[in-house]
């Protein structure tokens, strides 16, 4: 008899309960292969998700316990509030320096239009919280180019373990606890540019150069920077030296002629006196004296300690690969600046490493890669898996040290004993008035007032708002002592103005004709 007869086929009877259960197993099991398959969409969603977050909750936190200030939140609160209201990038800090109530148009500051694209988020929720978690999104949305690129260039872990290297990296986190600013576009651009290009889709790529051009006059270097790198690879000279010339040719018009055309100075910000009055003596004067570069590119010290912080964790692979032209451009431009007013380049604080360090981890990458395709054997695949891990690791080991260290601080999430007389200080202040503002309260009123800086006033200018809010215990920026801010406030006294708020040493004053 054939083993058919002990185990037939037909006539088998089966449960309702039993039933189910095989319905449930099925059901369950091609669930679990959908998600499989979608696995790592899911997995870099929850990083984006992770970083989100996680950068949200630093900016948040400093906003609301009066850890933010006037400059730089307000500038570009009330720019974008601007584009949102059809007005132009119109700031009231950036034009007290002129005329008391006349705003300035924040593109004769620095050109950078890409700011036009947070204003619709102005129509949902009208205020400088939105910008801190705009920048947020902006900053963890980069991680998914970068992790497409390192993935076709190296291995799926590696991908996982660069890209955490980047949400964790200090020149984000610094940057998402200082207020907001339009590198906050730098990332993500930077990472879809690139992911393009190694992908050999060079007339994509294209389609960011505008965009990265949007976000500040200074990219124009990078993009030139970056030109220069690709003419130094095999079948990409031409488009190299194309991009070379366009970013250089950039650089020309936004400072030259279009900042000046919004009201602005072509040397607004220019920190190379020692070099020269103007680029072409610098460049010339360079190339005449390259003891005098090699120099000041270290010194002051905390120029070599910058780079070194970019470069080491990153296990200075970025040097293995052409692309670290672009990054290396924009580092030359910071520090070669030889005047006290570009310390804030030099450092690690603020936002000026957020605009590289994608193009920094980019190259890493193509430079990781390209070391790996030299050797062969085992330790081909062990240079794609341990290298990462050793990014991954340097860079998570930096938290600590930098500003995404504070999320694991409870005492950074307590509010400060003045709080309370802050918010009090602040409601005695009417909607719509011009209001001299100390620092950090600037920006919690920021959405229903015009807002401008507190500051010591030359005799030049004494014309003074109507409102002003101050702060006798903690030293201004825009003062030089303790003593000053009281002598101002005294000075308003004499000239009419009341004191109608004062605790904890903060004062709110108002003009006899604003307190009627």
């Amino acid at each position: 008899m054939s083993s058919r007869a002990h185990f037939p086929t037909h006539g088998v009877t089966t449960s309702p309960e039993q039933e189910r259960e095989h319905l449930q197993t099925r059901w369950l099991t091609a669930t679990l292969g959908r998600i499989l398959h979608f696995r790592h969409p899911i997995s870099v969603s929850l990083m984006v998700a992770a970083g989100v977050a996680a950068y949200s909750t630093l900016g948040l936190v400093k906003f609301h316990t009066f850890r933010m200030g006037i400059y730089d939140l307000v500038i570009f609160d009330q720019g974008v509030r601007g584009y949102a209201s059809f007005s132009g990038p119109l700031s009231h800090v950036k034009g007290y320096w002129e005329t008391p109530g006349t705003p300035f148009s924040l593109l004769g500051d620095h050109f950078s239009p890409i700011l036009a694209l947070i204003a619709p988020l102005y129509w949902i929720y009208d205020g400088p919280e939105t910008l801190i978690v705009a920048q947020a999104t902006l900053f963890s949305l980069a991680a998914v180019p970068l992790w497409v690129l390192t993935r076709r260039a190296l291995t799926t872990p590696a991908a996982y373990l660069i890209s955490t290297a980047y949400l964790v990296s200090w020149p984000i986190a610094e940057a998402a606890s200082f207020h907001f600013h339009e590198y906050a576009f730098a990332p993500l651009l930077t990472a879809l540019m690139f992911e393009r290009i190694s992908a050999g889709r060079l007339l994509q790529a294209t389609f960011f150069v505008v965009p990265i051009l949007a976000v500040k006059e200074d990219m124009g270097v990078f993009v030139a920077g970056l030109g220069a790198g690709l003419a130094l690879m095999r079948g990409r000279r031409g488009f190299g030296i194309a991009l070379f010339a366009c970013g250089a040719l950039y650089v020309y018009l936004a400072t030259r002629l279009i900042i000046p055309s919004f009201g602005g100075q072509a040397d607004r910000y220019w920190y190379y006196s020692q070099w020269g009055g103007d680029p072409w003596d610098a460049i010339s004067n360079m190339i005449s004296r390259p003891h005098e570069v090699v120099s000041t590119l270290f010194s002051p010290d905390t120029k070599a300690w910058t780079v070194l912080l970019l470069l080491g964790p990153l296990l200075f692979l970025s040097p293995a690969s052409p692309y670290m032209v672009a990054p290396g451009a924009m580092l030359l431009m910071r520090m070669l600046a030889t005047d006290p007013g570009a310390s804030g380049w030099w450092s690690t604080s603020y936002h000026y490493n957020a605009a590289i360090i994608m193009a920094l981890m980019c190259a890493a990458v193509d430079g990781l890669a390209r070391i790996r395709r030299r050797i062969r054997g085992a330790k081909h695949n062990a240079v794609a898996s341990y290298l990462p891990a050793g990014m991954a690791g340097a860079m998570i080991a930096t938290v600590p040290f930098f500003a995404l260290g504070n999320l694991f601080s409870p005492a950074w999430y307590q509010p400060s004993e003045r709080t309370s007389a802050a918010v009090a200080a602040l409601a005695v202040v009417p909607n719509g008035v011009l209001v001299e503002s100390a620092n950090n309260l600037g920006p919690h009123i920021s959405a229903r007032t015009h807002v401008v800086a507190w500051a010591e006033k030359p005799a030049k200018r004494p014309e003074r708002a109507p409102w002003v809010v101050a702060d006798l215990d903690e030293k201004q920026p825009h003062f030089s002592s303790v003593h000053a801010q009281v002598s101002d406030v005294v000075a308003l006294q004499e000239r009419g103005y009341q004191r109608v708020f004062s605790d904890r040493g903060y004062a709110v004053l108002c003009a006899p004709t604003a307190c009627r």
